[in-house]
């Protein structure tokens, strides 16, 4: 097993992509927020750093990095941007189903397009009516031939319009529920449109939209796994990718924390800082406590998935990861608010845009209600 503290390398690769992102990514955070833009200036500044590469493995064009340096990365830019941090999370989610279940066709053609930041890829699972009850989607595959038609709509998809790689999940099989969902690679390019683009609360620099399947040709090659096997692919995904939107939430607390910290050290009440006030002491530390036992749930969740999960924790685990941090993420944002004063509610300081970025956190990859099912069902046997 991992050890529970970070190896030298680990430090040493975090302290260099610390020093990336306020160099590079945070000092466009405020712009792509209040814009509502996708920073391809971030996403190439962070291709040049080949981090789109770094969880993939080296025979695909990646550098083989195991989860929890994976993790690393991502608390480190969402410590500056979320909406940064979700640009390269994503396209690390769509590659999940094709390395772990897709043909080695699949990953010869896909995979390494993704590591060098040629392509983007999104995770179309969500539709409209189907949304913590992914069974119950109504998106169509009818076979055809060597193809197979997909048509549907896809909802509250991460990077919609920016990705060029989509893994699409629809039924083969309309009567069998969850066993009759399977899972497709479909480019932009045969077909898929972008629909409505969404107007969001937070991550507001990561575009989320519908995607629409009007009779789009998948040629059968481009399916994932046999056919009927979609459901497990993706719930499979969610629970190695669960833990990093906890480590996300990680860094979004993380960054919080270090903005409330400069703040209470310069600003002065009653002739002397905030920071000597024994009250917001107390908040801060307790701010402190919450977010490093975070960070260490999330560290072992992702040390199961590389250590392949022997004892089948990873469910509930990865479950415990998001769930803790998310809700971590968004009790410290709060606090750093409460701390800052009024100026905690204005837009001249980022503490309100890491409040905002927190809350998706408890959202997506499953709401936290879904996780504690989860987390209780797996106690319960």
């Amino acid at each position: 097993m991992q050890p529970i503290t970070l190896t030298a390398e680990q430090h040493e690769f975090r302290a260099v992509v610390r020093q990336f992102a306020e160099d590079k990514i945070g000092p466009r955070a405020a712009e792509i927020d209040r814009d509502a833009s996708y920073s391809w200036e971030n996403f190439n500044d962070c291709r040049a750093m080949e981090l789109p590469a770094l969880g993939i493995p080296t025979e695909y064009g990646g550098a083989g990095a195991d989860h929890v340096t994976q993790a690393v990365m991502v608390e480190e830019l969402a410590r500056v941007c979320a909406s940064t941090s979700l640009t390269i999370l994503i396209s690390r989610l769509a590659t999940i189903p094709i390395l772990n279940w897709g043909s080695e066709d699949l990953k010869r053609r896909y995979v390494p397009r993704i590591a060098s930041g040629e392509s983007q890829g999104s995770y179309c699972l969500s539709e409209p009516d189907a949304g913590s009850d992914a069974a119950s989607m109504k998106a169509r595959a009818v076979r055809d031939g060597d193809d197979y038609v997909l048509s549907g709509t896809k909802y509250w998809i991460t990077n919609a319009g920016v990705s060029d790689i989509y893994i699409v999940f629809a039924k083969t099989d309309p009567d069998a529920g969850s066993r009759g969902i399977s899972a497709f690679v479909v480019e932009r390019d045969m077909g898929l449109r972008i629909g409505k683009l969404e107007e969001k609360l937070g991550v507001r620099g990561s575009p989320t939209g519908e995607i629409l399947l009007d009779d789009v040709r998948v040629p059968v090659a481009n399916r994932i796994g046999p056919e009927g096997d979609g459901f497990r692919v993706a719930m499979a995904t969610l629970d190695r990718s669960r833990p990093t939107i906890g480590a996300q939430a990680v860094g979004i607390a993380q960054g919080a924390i270090d903005h409330a910290v400069a703040y209470m050290k310069g600003r002065r009440q009653f002739g002397r800082p905030i920071a000597e006030l024994q009250g917001l002491q107390f908040m801060l530390a307790d701010m402190a406590i919450k977010t490093e036992a975070a960070r260490g749930l999330v560290y072992r969740a992702t040390a199961l998935i590389d250590e392949g999960d022997p004892r089948g924790e990873l469910t509930k685990v990865g479950a415990m990861a998001k769930c803790f941090a998310s809700d971590t993420a968004m009790a410290v944002t709060t606090d750093a608010i409460q701390l800052l004063g009024g100026y905690g509610y204005v837009k001249d300081f980022p503490v309100e845009r890491y409040f905002r970025d927190a809350k998706v956190t408890q959202i997506y990859e499953g709401t936290n209600q879904v996780q504690r099912v989860v987390i209780a069902r797996n106690l319960l046997g």
